[in-house]
């Protein structure tokens, strides 16, 4: 495996850390993932600049030392002739780590038909929900106790929040709906390229808590994240019973043509 390691290119399958590293011992970093489009940092659907300043947002509400940004950007173009999808992390000392993947083998028949879904605990909230840190044990634990393809994190209420990895988009009556940043949810790089583009086209929209009787009326809906775009839902299973919705809805097609390079 390739990777980057402050100023460093390294091929290696290990990394080196002090014992004493809160990042291991913690979690201590800030992250951020995103999908590199026609091998450039500077296309406009891979949003740099947008996955930069979520960083630089967490770094300093947290007081942290800000990493060589040239640095950054160096490792990550270096990166991407390998890699479409870069993972990078930034310690609290400023320290960068930079690590690439390949797409999902099976994204695109996820994204034409579909995923199941489950509810899981509430208990598995995100700690620091407005921030990406490395301390991602509850999303973790999310995703892999449910029997399904990704898992919806609610509150103690039943309330949907998110996915594991995105945000969530209803459809009904001419209107889309996502849950508000309030109720403690990512603000993420997607979810705000969609939002400002619906807006751009004056669509409907409505951000609004996913109470468990509102989710009953939704005609379809789906999450997404800056690797996989926009993925529909088709089942979700609950406690008690699952819900149905429509992966092959056409309002997907206006969120799709949004991610069109």
């Amino acid at each position: 495996m390739t990777y980057w390691y402050q100023g460093k290119l390294i091929n290696s399958q290990t990394l080196e850390l002090n014992i004493n590293d809160p990042g291991l011992l913690y979690g201590a970093t800030v992250f951020t993932t995103l999908r590199v489009y026609n091998y450039s940092l500077d296309n406009y659907l891979t949003n740099w600049d947008a996955h930069c300043s979520r960083l630089k947002f967490s770094l300093q509400t947290f007081g942290w030392t800000e990493p060589n940004w040239n640095c950054v950007y160096e490792g990550a173009k270096v990166l991407l002739q390998q890699y479409p999808v870069l993972r990078i992390t930034i310690f609290p000392d400023g320290r960068e780590l930079i690590l690439g993947r390949s797409l999902p083998g099976n994204l695109t028949h996820k994204q034409e038909h579909g995923i199941v879904a489950a509810i899981s605990e509430p208990q598995f909230v995100r700690s620091l929900p407005n921030h990406k840190t490395g301390n991602y044990l509850s999303a973790w634990l999310a995703k892999n106790t449910v029997p399904a393809e990704e898992a919806i994190l609610v509150d103690d209420q039943g309330n949907w929040l998110e996915t594991s990895t995105g945000n969530l988009w209803g459809w009904q009556n001419g209107c889309w709906w996502t849950p508000p940043l309030a109720v403690g949810i990512l603000p993420g790089i997607e979810r705000s390229h969609i939002i400002t583009n619906l807006h751009n086209h004056q669509a409907n929209l409505k951000q609004y808590p996913w109470t468990p009787e509102l989710v009953n009326t939704f005609e379809a809906i789906a999450y997404t994240n800056s690797v996989v775009e926009i993925i529909p839902i088709h089942t979700v299973k609950q406690p008690h019973g699952s819900l149905q919705y429509n992966p092959y809805h056409s309002c997907f097609l206006e969120l799709k043509g949004l991610f069109v390079a």
